[in-house]
């Protein structure tokens, strides 16, 4: 039988009460051999990157948050478990963050990327041993699993590559050595390297690590548990009237992704549709509800249009300082700057003699990246724009939310329709 994977996000895991719920629809899904794949309880990744600033600053409150994050969870796990089963989760809890001292001795400290991983990296490692406690305190039978020794990752860290083919390997010989009626229970979002440093796949990309062990052990599904009722065809944050969508084709969830849909990863899909593997995003809220499959069979009904948001933008202008054209030579290291500095292109435009890109990029990053491309090009940018994408467009709806707007940029594909505007919507 084919293993199923269960993935369950920050939302689902934020108080003793939603610990509670999980564990009975966990308990109501059990079957032997699942995989549960955990995210960091709610607001913990913040916690845990502000403590990963204070110790790459040697601030004296790192300790002070620590302490603090530790009570939060030995706290939780006091309203969970029975004294009988509590302090060998309270020994584990302090075990785990003593991970940051460590990285507060180490020399590699100067190095920012390293420290951020190594402490967010955590959230998540506490998190599974404080659910595998409450689980096996209900009597399922989990096996607590360290996905640092399952995803073998480079050493980019905060965007860590895959090393599939490694990868594959060490998760198919920790899922054999589980006896049949085992759960294995791991962390979302973290990975390890050949020098045993943790990695993360990128801010919510446990999603991402549930296609990843799909993947590598043959999974007959993943299902994402949200607190929305499925995938939408916009964020209700910003756009009236949103309905589940019931079917998406790989094709279309990747292109919504791609644009910048926040309710599946965009690294999930790939590995799934080469495999063929089935993703459901259901409701733990209303489990009940069908939700959303994303499949490679086409959906019965047609598909709505789909708006995407992406707000704080920036808009970049690039043109040469001399008498030349943009041409292959000047996007090639157009583009190695973005890549080099981890700038984000959501559209771009290429004309004679400028080009036009749509980005999102951390400070300082984005600054170092604008230094770069100022030595040899003339650069311009409007900040805090705005990017709507809308796939199967009408020219209604176009009108309705870009009418009266100051429109900086715009393209049109036969599906799919791109704004960059300075007006709010």
């Amino acid at each position: 039988m084919k293993p199923m994977i269960h993935k369950f996000g920050g939302a689902s895991l934020r108080d003793a009460t939603s610990i509670r719920n999980a564990g009975a629809l966990i308990t109501r899904l059990y079957h032997p051999g699942m995989v549960l794949v955990v995210s960091a309880l709610g607001k913990t990744t913040n916690e845990l990157e502000q403590i990963a600033g204070a110790c790459f600053r040697r601030e004296p409150q790192a300790t002070e948050l620590v302490l603090a994050l530790q009570k939060k969870h030995a706290d939780l796990a006091r309203e969970l478990l029975p004294p009988p089963a509590l302090q060998p989760l309270l020994d584990a809890l302090h075990n785990t963050l003593v991970e940051i001292d460590w990285v507060m001795e180490e020399e590699r400290r100067e190095h920012y990327d390293y420290v951020y991983d190594q402490i967010v990296s955590l959230g998540e490692m506490l998190s599974t041993r404080l659910l595998a406690a409450y689980l096996q305190h209900l009597g399922l039978p989990v096996e607590w699993t360290d996905a640092r020794d399952l995803i073998r990752t480079d050493n980019n860290y905060r965007e860590a590559r895959i090393d599939w083919t490694l990868t594959r390997e060490l998760t198919l010989r920790q899922y054999a050595a589980l006896k049949p009626e085992k759960i294995m229970l791991t962390q979302g979002f973290v990975g390890g390297t050949s020098e045993n440093f943790s990695t993360t796949l990128g801010r919510e990309g446990s999603d991402y690590s549930a296609a990843i062990l799909a993947y590598c052990l043959g999974a007959g599904s993943v299902t994402i548990w949200k607190d929305v009722d499925g995938v939408l065809n916009a964020d209700p944050r910003y756009f009236p009237n949103t309905a589940v969508i019931p079917e998406l084709t790989y094709h279309e969830a990747i292109e919504m992704t791609f644009y910048g849909a926040t309710v599946i990863h965009p690294k999930t899909i790939k590995p799934l549709q080469n495999s063929g593997i089935p993703l459901y995003v259901k409701s733990f809220v209303h489990p009940e509800e069908p939700g959303t499959c994303i499949s490679a069979a086409p959906p019965r009904a047609p598909l709505p249009p789909m708006l995407v948001l992406k707000t704080m933008q920036t808009l970049l202008s690039i043109s040469p300082r001399d008498f030349s054209f943009i041409e292959e030579e000047n996007l090639s290291y157009i583009f190695s700057c973005f890549a080099r500095h981890q700038v984000r292109v959501h559209l771009m435009q290429h004309a004679a003699i400028s080009f036009s890109a749509c980005v999102e990029g951390r400070e300082p990053l984005l600054y170092q990246c604008l230094q770069s491309l100022s030595e040899r090009f003339r650069v311009l940018r409007n900040d805090e724009v705005q990017l709507l994408t809308i796939r199967h467009y009408t020219e209604p709806l176009v009108m309705q939310y870009t009418g009266g707007k100051e429109v900086l940029l715009e393209q049109k594909t036969r599906g799919t329709g791109q704004w960059v505007m300075k007006k709010a919507l």
